[in-house]
């Protein structure tokens, strides 16, 4: 996992086990933020990360949903986060955290 990846995914493994650690403002931000990812793409990042409230599944019932081996699913799911860590929307969103951290 590349720097703009893990920079990613560390803020959503914190805002899926801290969700009352983000302003709703950046909660907005980040709906958006997944917004550009598929809608089934959507539901597995944030069932994942157990965001916005949603229940956190297993990575057994992600791969389930998407059809496919719990192996190719977390390499989805990564290829997501790269997806969406390259965008300027997570890099603004990503600025907005540091300065109201």
């Amino acid at each position: 996992m590349d720097t703009l990846t893990r920079s990613l995914h560390s803020f959503l493994v914190h805002i899926g086990l801290n969700p009352m650690s983000i302003t709703p403002q950046m909660k907005h931000y980040l709906e958006h933020l997944l917004y550009l990812l598929p809608p089934e793409d959507e539901e597995a990042v944030t069932h994942y990360y157990g965001l916005f409230g949603a229940e956190r599944n297993s990575l057994q019932d992600i791969a389930r949903q998407l059809g496919m081996p719990q192996e190719d699913a977390l390499e989805h799911i990564d290829q997501c986060i790269r997806k969406l860590a390259i965008t300027p929307e997570w890099q603004m969103l990503k600025q907005f955290s540091v300065h109201n951290s």
